[in-house]
């Protein structure tokens, strides 16, 4: 084959190497538009799994690489006076202009031809003169070739918040180093790290709004590097901050960093010749991720052995290869830059986090991918996680600690007069296995079951406020003496035989009530017996398929609120310990909140003050009868996703209404408000709505959704994200997730209810030998 890489990068020189490597038959040409030994930036950073895959794709290269690197384990954060440092995390730093002029001599070696000084901006020009096969557009993020054919690749940038300088100092830095600095205006960050003795990278980052505050927009490249300079003196002892851009004026050197993806890597063009010839994108070019997780060269490198791999397995089949190489490596630069979004976000964000001791800082942000987690962290530096669990839960209240300090998630958690024993909540979850609104044996087994298994406190499904309010007709309610009393029967039974505590989640069903039982169609209308359904404004769940709900009349609205309060006062006959108001997922009060089904016209629609207007009225005439000494909490919708709907930013918002009104916890989901929505599913993928509530609305919050692990939760509650955590579906598989869970990690001082004693034992010498034998062989 004929291949031409336009762009001497990583990505682009790398990829000739190794195809060079896999037939010298091929002839392959790179053009660079910089002179041989040029390059702009410092030192590069990537993990040790990522020189093992260059060891396997080329050892000669990674060898000369490995002689070159800088490689560390520790982490030093300097924030508010104090440092911490952790270990085992496994970084490598190379001077880039080192990096790349190992691959040119080694491209050398093998017969790759190198063309510098070239500025490629006709690729169907070089494609002839060469005669390619195939075009590598390795150029960089400001791709020429990618802003060509962007109709076929259709580029999504995304400009972050930061503005970022890349510099560097002779201030040889023995750690990854970052150092927080609040200013009048805001927060400046350094991230720093050695990549070659003596010198070490510099990069400073701060809001693009503190640094205009600043007036560093206006200030020469000089100044500018002497405000950094001084503001960072303290780590610095008296070194100078350099800058290799001499060819940018002023502030030109401070960028913003762009979140670059592609729909489509490949694009066939048509030669002159007639000839249709693949382009490819590689590297930046075809994807950026944020330097704070580190993984641009680790991406660009790993691409090139991806695309060398695929081209090999398919016999050099192009077509056939190209297509496997962006299905497979499209799926990998998804996951990093998922995790590099989420890092990018608590590095724009880290105002959010100012108000945490420095400890509970540090692993935030160690965390702040969710790519590393709490057992993650304990395999890399046990004993500076234990010191932190210990820190944590003394300030969580816990007064002795064994010789294995608390776990966060059994860290004790208190809400007004009521003390959860630790921070897992089984999530209301519809069973509609009522009759008549009157709760059964089924839940007596399904409550009382989970609350033996060692939750904190166990939530009742959404419980309607009138026939009416029912979502089906098998959900409960508490509009009758008959249902109040049977559901004392099943709080005696938890209060009377457990620790846990037992909530009510108390709703009204609006636009999606009488609907049939989930089995037998989730969300349809029932095929007889269909009640008057009534929502904020006259929109139907489903078009065409759902009936179209009455538009609420004042009358109407005064009445609900009634039911709600009397509802509500059997609760309290009942004894339960927690009460919380369903404010989410399309239903009746959430149906007012989002500007998706509240088209109103009068004083409850339009804004969202507006919008707010009823279901506030609800909450506080709920919370005037629900006992002071007991908490309350209300759940919302956190994101419609949906074009138009409540965003993360609204919810901050309504966080702040409700926390106003006297709430003590916001229970953070989201969706379910539309059929049109298109949510972004992965682990723990509703945790970040609360981490913004709880942090910037300042009120304690419950994480939500796709939490299975005591992992999950454990990073959750150290990460200060959530204050609990509630989980739906594992609870279903597992009634004694929690109890399960805490022998998983090896925790054993658990409150066993004294039934579970033979099984807690028989766990626990599964757990030993299973232990004993992984240490026989070497594991």
């Amino acid at each position: 084959m004929n291949i031409v890489c336009i762009g001497g990068g990583p990505a682009g020189l790398y990829f000739g190497l190794l195809m060079k490597l896999s037939d010298p038959s091929h002839e392959i040409t790179i053009i660079e538009r910089n002179r041989p030994y040029d390059t702009f930036g410092w030192g590069v950073v990537f993990s040790d799994a990522t020189l093992e895959n260059l060891r396997e794709a080329d050892p000669v290269s990674a060898e000369k690489i490995a002689l070159a690197f800088n490689h560390w384990d520790d982490i030093e954060t300097h924030y508010k006076g104090k440092s911490i440092r952790n270990s085992g995390h496994g970084f490598i730093g190379i001077g880039r202009k080192k990096l790349l002029n190992i691959l040119q001599e080694r491209c050398e070696e093998v017969g790759v031809k190198l063309v510098f000084e070239t500025d490629v901006s006709d690729d169907q020009e070089i494609a002839e003169k060469y005669n390619a096969d195939l075009v590598i557009a390795s150029d960089g993020l400001n791709s020429k070739i990618r802003t060509r054919y962007e109709d076929t690749f259709k580029p999504d940038i995304d400009v972050r918040k930061c503005r970022f300088v890349w510099l560097g100092t002779e201030k040889t830095f023995d750690a990854f180093t970052f150092a927080f600095v609040k200013t009048e205006h805001g927060w400046f960050q350094a991230h720093a790290y050695r990549f070659e003795p003596g010198m070490s990278t510099f990069i400073v980052e701060t809001l693009d709004e503190t640094w205009k505050a600043h007036g560093i927009d206006k200030m020469s490249q000089e100044d500018g590097i002497a405000f950094c300079e001084k503001i960072f003196a303290p780590w610095l002892d008296g070194n100078k901050l350099i800058s290799n851009a001499s060819h940018l004026r002023g502030s030109a050197i401070w960028i913003q960093f762009p979140r670059v993806i592609c729909d489509t890597w490949v694009h066939y063009q048509p030669l002159p010749s007639g000839r249709k010839v693949p382009v490819v994108l590689m590297g930046d070019a075809a994807h950026t991720a944020h330097f704070s997780i580190g993984s641009g060269t680790k991406l660009a490198l790993e691409d090139a052995i991806e695309l060398n791999r695929c081209l090999m397995a398919k016999n050099y089949n192009v077509e056939e290869g190209l297509q496997h190489y962006q299905e497979v490596r499209s799926v990998e630069v998804l996951k990093i830059q998922n995790a590099a979004r989420n890092s990018t976000e608590w590095f724009e964000n880290v105002a959010r986090y100012a108000n945490f001791e420095p400890e509970q800082f540090v692993y935030s942000m160690l965390t702040r991918s969710q790519r590393i987690s709490h057992e993650n962290l304990r395999l890399r530096d046990p004993k500076w996680l234990e010191g932190f669990e210990r820190w944590l839960a003394t300030h969580s209240g816990v007064k002795e600690q064994g010789e294995r300090p608390v776990p966060p998630m059994h860290t004790p958690f208190t809400a007004r007069s009521v003390t959860l024993k630790n921070r897992i909540v089984m999530s209301p979850m519809a069973m509609y296995s009522c009759v008549d609104g009157v709760p059964g044996d089924f839940h007596l087994v399904h409550l009382g079951s989970r609350a033996m298994g060692g939750a904190g406190m166990v939530m009742v499904e959404m419980t309607c406020v009138s026939p009416e309010a029912r979502i089906t007709p098998g959900c409960p309610g508490l509009w009758t003496d008959e249902q109040g009393a049977a559901f004392k029967r099943i709080v005696d039974f938890v209060h009377q035989n457990t620790d846990a505590k037992i909530g009510l989640q108390i709703g009204h069903a609006g636009r999606k009530a009488s609907t049939k039982v989930s089995w037998e169609g989730t969300d349809l209308p029932l095929d007889s017996g269909n009640w008057p359904i009534v929502s904020a404004s006259p929109i139907p769940y489903i078009e065409g398929v759902s009936q179209v709900p009455q538009e609420m009349t004042r009358a109407q609205m005064d009445e609900v609120k009634d039911q709600f309060v009397a509802a509500t006062r059997r609760a309290v006959e009942a004894g339960f310990d927690w009460l919380e108001l369903h404010c989410a997922h399309g239903y009746l009060l959430s149906s007012f909140i989002s500007p998706i089904t509240n088209v109103r016209t009068d004083e409850y629609g339009g804004s969202l003050d507006n919008r707010l207007r009823y279901p506030l009225e609800v909450f506080e005439a709920v919370r005037k009868v629900w006992p002071e000494s007991l908490p309350m909490s209300v759940r919302i919708s956190a994101h419609d996703w949906v074009e138009g709907g409540i965003t993360p930013d609204d919810a901050i918002e309504i966080a702040r209404r409700f926390k106003a009104a006297g709430v003590d916890l916001v229970d953070c989901s989201s969706g379910q408000v539309s059929k049109e929505e298109q949510p972004v599913y992965g682990r723990m993928y509703q945790t970040p709505f609360s981490d913004r509530v709880r942090n910037e609305a300042e009120v304690a919050t419950i994480a939500v959704g796709a939490i299975f692990e005591a992992d999950h939760v454990n990073s959750i509650i150290a990460s200060g994200r959530a204050d609990l955590c509630a989980l739906a579906r594992p609870h279903l598989a597992d009634a004694a997730w929690t109890l399960r869970e805490s022998a998983k990690i090896g925790y054993q001082d658990v409150t066993w209810p004294k039934q579970y004693f033979p099984a807690k034992r028989q766990l626990e010498t599964n757990f030993e030998r299973a232990a004993a034998y992984a240490k026989s062989i070497g594991g």
